[in-house]
């Protein structure tokens, strides 16, 4: 296949990634299809995966992801970037094989907590321990420090959830249900044995196709492994390539959507730690340069506001209001969307509840 070097600015990108994103125009797919799609929602929290659900797909409810999860059609489990995430139960068996060589290395930086530690035996005990009974990590850590008494407690729960792919059990997880983080293994929750890691060829793909045009460096970022660049390679011949403003190529599927840059893009309210803003090694696509960083404070993220496809405030619900900060001056009909797309997303995630709409003090 013949491919070019033509040039993507920041808007054709930008278009290109929303439109994949589901946030161009709300998707009528269901809510496991949204998940496989793109490849898994960040969910350290419970509520991240509804809200990013909630500006993606029409006809949202909080019940339509979590009466799969109920169902163990998903599952919550540390995959990409050693983080949680809401995958379907497939990509529970298969990609946490695909990052388990990230995992390991995670374990590097524990070792001299771990000292004494025969992981392959930690491996073992822990497994029968969970699958026995779903356990807290407070009780895996108690039981695993009679084994070894000497070890530091935190090294040994790092070590059981790099060895092991261990997924947060339901009511975790679910919609207005509270519960304890309690674990077993994905293989005794999901009913099926986890698959041999997979060559990373079919995740490249699956990538380009929910955050593309992208750079291998993009990839390594959203995944948290290394040396992707071979996938690449033997995948060319089958891809597009293209250059970014700063000359770095970008890898894509041939048939992917690129909208044109003056595509109408609608404002969104995404959830803290979207995947939207955390899975390219260059974010400008985004996030303009004059935001870098403003959407995070320490280890904190905050909810974010997107205006015209770009990163463009904060939002926060308060006790009686959703309140917006943007970074700048907004204009009466941006205002008055932002106001219409917030109304609808408390109508969806919170039928029955009054909430007012303010402006807060917009933020320099």
């Amino acid at each position: 296949m013949t491919t070019t070097k033509q040039v993507l600015g920041t808007r054709a990108l930008n278009r290109a990634t929303l439109e994949r994103q589901l946030l161009l125009r709300r998707s009528p797919m269901s809510a496991e299809d949204a998940v496989a799609h793109l490849v898994g929602l960040q969910a350290q929290n419970v509520k991240p995966p509804y809200y990013a659900l909630a500006a993606r797909l029409d006809g949202f409810t909080p019940e339509a992801l979590s009466r799969p999860m109920a169902g163990r059609a998903v599952a919550r489990i540390v995959t990409l970037r050693s983080t949680i995430h809401t995958h379907t139960a497939r990509d529970c068996l298969t990609l946490r094989p695909l990052v388990q060589p990230a995992r390991d290395r995670e374990l590097t930086q524990f070792r001299k907590g771990l000292t004494g530690v025969d992981l392959d035996r930690l491996a073992v005990l822990a497994r029968e321990l969970v699958e026995a009974e779903p356990r807290t990590m407070k009780q895996l850590r108690e039981a695993l420090l009679k084994e070894w008494p000497d070890a530091d407690p935190g090294s040994l729960s790092v070590a059981a959830r790099c060895k092991l792919p261990l997924v947060q059990i339901t009511p975790r997880g679910l919609w207005g249900r509270s519960g304890q983080v309690t674990l077993t293994t994905a293989e005794h929750w999901l009913g099926a044995p986890a698959e041999p890691a997979p060559a990373p060829d079919a995740t490249v793909l699956r990538y380009l196709a929910a955050f593309g045009p992208a750079s291998v460096k993009d990839m390594q970022t959203w995944a948290g492994l290394t040396r992707l660049r071979e996938a690449f390679e033997r995948l060319r011949p089958d891809l597009v390539t293209f250059r970014d403003e700063a000359g770095t190529e970008l890898f894509d599927l041939p048939d992917a959507p690129r909208p044109d840059p003056d595509t109408p893009a609608p404002p969104r309210f995404l959830p803290e730690f979207d995947n939207l803003l955390l899975s390219h090694a260059d974010r400008t696509r985004v996030v303009p340069p004059e935001h870098r960083g403003r959407h995070w404070q320490g280890n904190i993220a905050h909810r974010t506001l997107l205006v015209d496809g770009f990163l463009a405030g904060l939002w926060r619900l308060d006790e009686h209001a959703l309140v917006i900060e943007p970074f700048g001056r907004l204009g009466g009909r941006q205002r008055d969307e932002v106001a219409a797309e917030g109304e609808r997303m408390l109508r969806v995630l919170h039928p029955g509840t009054s909430y007012d709409i303010r402006f807060g003090t917009v933020r320099g």
